[in-house]
């Protein structure tokens, strides 16, 4: 493995990354040749797949570089990945116009765009979260306790409050605020169906039922119910 020299350089700023993210790009920019997921992971105290996710969103803003390990034993080469020149000098490029991109071609160009956003959002939601180990049941306050810190990863703010008997999810942030205000529809969608993928991949006795986008001009609210476990016939009943 071909060994890198990088200096450590003020990482960009918690606003224009996001903190964990920031904490991902900074951990590459301190180590003195390229890493594996597992060791960043540990590093910056993330799971593996969400720390996946903000590698690959670095890759794209040019801020790491992704390689393949040179080994001569045997077993699979890992990927590794290093901070480039460019993480030393910038961070703050924007995805704003690629969402508003995104999102108003999908608004303008698929029948049921609300549909497509929410099962593009469910699928990325599953492989964000860990799966359980077979057998062991989660009860819903590990699986909020789950959903909460891994929207808090992606930068969403969030608190888990109950109201009477009603759970919710109340998301103090939205990362893509401008471009959610144009098309909530769309974006609202992809936010709800991210927790539902979360919730459906930890077998979860609880659903993410509807996302009430700025109920409060910094404020989401999801509404959690409760639903019956894989293979269980027992009829949904409100929290």
């Amino acid at each position: 493995m071909t060994r890198r020299e990088f200096t450590l350089a003020d990482p960009p700023s918690g606003d224009a990354l996001g903190d964990s993210r920031a904490r991902v790009l900074a951990v590459l920019q301190a180590a003195r040749e390229p890493i594996g997921v597992s060791d960043i992971a540990d590093r910056v105290g993330l799971h593996a797949n969400t720390t996946r996710f903000h590698l690959d969103a670095l890759v794209e803003q040019q801020l790491v570089e992704r390689t393949t390990e040179d080994r001569e034993l045997p077993g699979r080469p890992r990927t590794l990945y290093a901070s480039t020149s460019d993480s030393t000098r910038t961070g703050r490029r924007s995805y704003h116009l690629l969402a508003e991109i995104l999102t108003s071609y999908l608004a303008t160009h698929t029948k049921q765009p609300e549909q497509a956003a929410l099962e593009a959002g469910e699928a990325w939601g599953r492989f964000l979260i860990e799966r359980p180990a077979p057998f062991r049941r989660v009860d819903a306050a590990a699986a909020t306790g789950q959903l909460v810190e891994t929207l808090d990863d992606l930068g969403f703010a969030p608190e888990a409050v109950t109201v009477g008997r009603k759970r919710e999810i109340r998301l103090h942030h939205c990362p893509f605020r401008e471009t959610a205000e144009e098309h909530s529809d769309v974006v609202c969608s992809v936010h709800l169906g991210l927790m539902r993928g979360m919730l459906t991949e930890l077998d979860a006795p609880i659903e993410a039922e509807r996302l009430d986008p700025f109920v409060e001009p910094n404020l989401c609210v999801t509404r959690l119910t409760t639903r019956p476990r894989a293979g269980s016939s027992a009829p949904r009943r409100a929290t």
